[in-house]
């Protein structure tokens, strides 16, 4: 349903929380402002259709298809200081030549 898991919120469906500066889920938009939004408390569960995680530790084990081969970058870099800094040159060197 696109809202944000909220963690402390020990319920499987959604609850309105009014949120201030500092909390997860919320961006303050002017100074001292408060706002009651909609989020998902943190029980996983059957109904969730999509969950976004990142790998944060490696463990043991790989995980085939996904730990177990390296991707390679899709996108390199287009400004010339950064060309430089991938590729360890000195500003004499044409960077055009490593695009």
């Amino acid at each position: 349903q696109g809202f944000p898991m909220k963690q402390g919120v020990l319920t499987n469906n959604r609850v309105r929380l009014l949120f201030k500066k500092g909390m997860s889920c919320f961006r303050e938009r002017r100074k001292g402002c408060r706002k009651r939004k909609s989020v998902r408390g943190c029980i996983v569960g059957p109904d969730l259709s999509v969950m976004n995680l990142v790998i944060i530790k490696k463990g043991e084990a790989d995980v085939e298809g996904l730990t177990d081969v390296m991707q390679p970058r899709r996108l390199g870099p287009k400004r010339a200081n950064h060309i430089r800094k991938l590729f360890s040159l000195d500003k004499k060197y044409d960077v055009r030549k490593f695009v």
